[in-house]
């Protein structure tokens, strides 16, 4: 039997299912799609790519260095606009904002996500590096556990997992035994079920698509997000990427996440920090 094409940047689901339909200068059209829910609700990192994916075209400049997102309301699949204003555009960087939106039963406009960002080209940064992080330690693909090796999911939980090329370091899988470590800790190689490499734009997807950190922390159940940012550093070399995960602090129901995305040449290629909220109890 013949074996399936690998999806490229520009042919994925991906990217079919973050492109952005501009109906006017600074506005566009997007049905959300279904396929990356968890727990019925549509994940933080694809929407983050979709409005990164809006501001592409509103500003001049191409790749997103640091964009920061508030999440106001809970998004669900289905028609979304997104509205985006340019703030100011320089020489070697672009500022811009972004609101995406959804609809009440009365045909209001709710906003969901509002997000400032600068961009800037990649391809253009001078290739020194000094820097005194190291990529995390995770054992060899094969050693480590996606979610195809647990056990039946949830109805309705899943839908974004069976898009991504998930596998965790089994350090980091106490939660899924039964015994939290109690670290805060998430480690795992990631990437797009079809093969796509990794783009600016799947980065910020990346930083938001592991199960929490507060799952080896003892505390189960959704753990939305209040505020993301994203500092993408380069484009990353094709291959798996590695991405690691913690959280050194949990008070008053809300914890911080920091990230860490390596490529497949060691170099850090995206940083997050993001605050999120945890059901105690």
């Amino acid at each position: 039997m013949a074996q399936a094409s690998q999806a490229t940047i520009g042919s994925s689901e991906f990217d079919r299912d973050t492109a952005v339909t501009r109906r006017a200068e600074g506005v566009y059209d997007i049905d959300l799609s279904a396929g990356w829910t968890i727990i019925n609700a549509v994940n933080g990192g694809y929407l983050l790519a979709v409005l990164g994916r809006a501001l592409a075209d509103a500003l001049p400049h191409p790749d997103p260095f640091t964009i920061s997102a508030h999440y106001l309301t809970a998004s669900r699949p289905g028609p979304a606009v997104v509205r985006t204003d340019v703030v100011r555009t320089g020489r070697t960087l672009s500022t811009g904002q972004a609101s995406l939106f959804q609809y009440d039963e009365q045909g209001g406009e709710v906003e969901r996500i509002r997000v400032l960002a600068s961009y800037g080209d990649l391809g253009a940064l001078p290739d020194d590096v000094r820097t005194a992080a190291k990529p995390p330690a995770i054992p060899p693909m094969d050693q480590c556990f996606g979610p195809e090796d647990g056990p039946a999911p949830v109805p309705g939980s899943s839908a974004i997992t069976d898009r991504l090329m998930l596998k965790l370091d089994p350090s980091t899988l106490g939660w899924a035994l039964g015994s939290p470590s109690g670290k805060g800790e998430m480690r795992a190689w990631f990437g797009l079920k079809d093969g796509r490499d990794a783009d600016p734009f799947s980065l910020l997807l990346a930083v938001d698509a592991l199960p929490p950190t507060a799952f080896e922390l003892g505390i189960s159940g959704w753990v939305p997000t209040v505020e993301l940012t994203v500092h993408i550093r380069c484009r990353p070399a094709p291959g798996p990427l590695r991405v690691s995960i913690t959280t050194r602090n949990l008070a008053g129901g809300f914890l911080e996440e920091d990230a860490e995305v390596w490529d497949s040449t060691d170099r850090l290629v995206a940083q997050s920090r993001q605050l999120a909220r945890v059901r105690l109890g």
